[in-house]
């Protein structure tokens, strides 16, 4: 039986040079005769972290590269007890070209499956990720359930349905935003967000839900525009607004603004009321369109939702309110010892009504700190590595 080798990542080594598919493997060629191969196992699309803790290769050494193309690994020997080193541009070009292959043959399957009686029926997109997860737990099979990995309210939206605009954005992200998840892991799950959205079969309904806050309105744009040039029956679904109309009264008033904080029996409750709406008309989903043509345009990194609308603001509009909290925290503790600045975070949010992330709060606390306004005691890889207090 073949041994299989992990992979460790490094700063330099060796250089990834073409690739080839031998159904259900993945031939890689890395000069100057290393071939490794990698089995799909299923059509769930993957990200550097899937391979980086679970992927498992078999490696082969060939002669020179030009045996690469007639190389078949069921008729060579593998390499045992010997690793390789593999650059993380090279590891993150290798998951785009799995990838690939898997959107293929999910586009197969599906064109197999297209007239089969179990087959999917409806598509249900939220935005932000986290909101999906009440979703696949509420609603009734079959269904597919997409969650967009992504914080529309915050960052640059410009081109961001194409490759030079997703570079954009993410720089500035990674230059400013501590989220707590590697680069590459979030381009691969916002590329392969993309391509499950391209996958929906054109004969589905797609039900597109949101709330009422800047995240899950750009969301909805984002998606819609995505989904601009298929002929489907497209639902939206005001999950904020149909919880008050429905649920709330029951559960005391409590207050949501954000798909992700309703509970999945309500989301089903919802669903099941909603069932029979029409779809959104060419008209509304061209209104919808421009919409998001005019917010790429915006130089602002920060949106809000004031009176049913997507407003752009400067990014230093909460500053006041950080600064606010610092102070009474201060006045609470009796003096202006260091405060934790996920406790300062956590009181900010309590006193707000808009769904804004924590991780754009952290960032304005950053730039107050190297502005002078604050002073910082630890270090600020993330809000749990270091406290703050007024200067």
């Amino acid at each position: 039986m073949a041994r299989y080798w992990r992979y460790k990542l490094v700063k330099r080594g060796l250089n990834l040079i073409k690739t080839k598919v031998n159904h259900p493997y993945v031939y890689f060629f890395l000069e100057p005769n290393i071939v490794i191969v990698y089995q799909i196992e299923n059509n769930n699309y993957l990200t550097v972290s899937d391979l980086s803790e679970k992927g498992e290769w078999i490696t082969f050494e060939i002669n020179n590269g030009d045996d690469f193309d007639s190389f078949n690994h069921e008729t060579h020997k593998p390499l045992v007890g010997r690793g390789y080193s593999i650059t993380l541009d090279d590891l993150n070009n290798m998951v785009e070209e799995i990838n690939k292959h898997i959107q293929k043959s999910r586009h197969k399957l599906m064109t197999e499956q297209k007239h089969r009686s179990k087959t999917v029926s409806t598509v249900h997109i939220v935005s932000p990720e986290y909101a999906a997860g009440p979703l696949r737990i509420g609603l009734e099979r079959p269904k597919v359930v997409i969650g967009f990995p992504d914080f529309l309210s915050i960052g640059p939206l410009w081109k961001l349905d194409e490759k030079i605009g997703q570079k954009f954005r993410n720089e500035w992200l990674h230059e400013n935003i501590n989220f707590e998840h590697d680069d590459y892991v979030y381009m691969n799950k916002f590329t392969n967000t993309l391509r499950e959205i391209d996958d929906i079969s054109d004969h589905v309904h797609i039900y597109i839900w949101y709330g009422n806050n800047a995240d899950e309105q750009t969301g909805l744009r984002f998606i819609l525009y995505l989904l601009r040039d298929k002929k489907n029956d497209i639902f939206i679904i005001n999950s904020t607004e149909l919880y008050q109309r429905y649920i709330a009264s029951k559960a005391e008033d409590q207050s949501v603004i954000c798909t992700g904080q309703i509970e999945s029996k309500n989301l089903k409750l919802i669903f099941e009321r909603t069932i029979d709406g029409k779809p959104l008309s060419d008209n509304d989903r061209k209104l919808f369109n421009k919409e998001w043509e005019a917010l790429t345009q915006s130089k602002e990194v920060l949106r809000l939702s004031m009176n049913d609308e997507i407003k752009e603001v400067p990014e230093n509009h909460f500053d006041t309110f950080i600064l606010q909290a610092v102070e009474k925290l201060h006045q609470e503790q009796g003096n202006k010892e260091y405060i934790s600045t996920a406790r300062v975070i956590g009181e900010i949010l309590q006193q707000m009504d808009e769904g804004i992330g924590d991780f754009f709060l952290e960032y304005r606390i950053r730039n107050l700190i190297y502005s002078g306004v604050l002073e910082l005691k630890g270090i600020p890889k993330s809000m749990r590595h270091y406290s703050i207090r007024l200067r």
